[in-house]
């Protein structure tokens, strides 16, 4: 459960080869990420914790580490929480000084997302869905976003980001 009272559910992707993940839709936060090193000895490469609690804890959210976790709906700092598109100045939230750093106080890391797992031939995976509403943190236009996690049978983790949005 989030602190507002949402309730947030980890995933646990597993290949045939071994490799497996774990992730929440509270932010898209990879919890776990197991690989095999040379000798085939699987490890944790993921830095974070080990359970949703940690990652909505005040002292954590004050630090801004953001471990795992999808960010957005911008990656990095808007100077001045400013920007102008087409001669239209928008101004968002502030929350790194005078600046705006990865979506404001309420980034996609702070979302419940929308969550399918999936097989695919000899992939794994999970979809996350999110529509962030017109005016969201200052940004212009709904912003419909779909992110991918592929576990695959070569080891690999791939990512796939897509979003459309209804205005520039």
């Amino acid at each position: 459960m989030t602190p507002t009272g949402d309730s947030v559910d980890v995933y646990t992707l597993t290949t045939d080869t071994g490799m497996s993940m774990r992730v929440t839709n509270y932010g898209g936060i990879i919890l776990s990420l197991q690989v095999p090193d040379r000798e085939g000895t699987f490890e944790d490469v993921v830095l974070g914790f080990d359970s949703v609690e940690a990652y909505t804890r005040k002292a954590y959210r004050a630090a801004n580490p953001y471990f795992g976790a999808l960010i957005g709906r911008y990656g990095n700092r808007i100077d001045e929480g400013q920007f102008s598109i087409d001669g239209q100045t928008y101004t968002l939230e502030t929350n790194n000084g005078p600046n705006h750093l990865h979506g404001g106080t309420k980034g996609f890391d702070q979302v419940v997302w929308k969550a399918e797992s999936f097989r695919r031939g000899d992939s794994v995976g999970v979809v996350l869905t999110h529509a962030s509403p017109d005016g969201q943190g200052g940004y212009p236009g709904r912003l419909n976003v779909e992110v991918t996690y592929s576990l695959t049978p070569d080891n690999e983790l791939a990512i796939d980001y897509r979003a459309t949005t209804t205005e520039t």
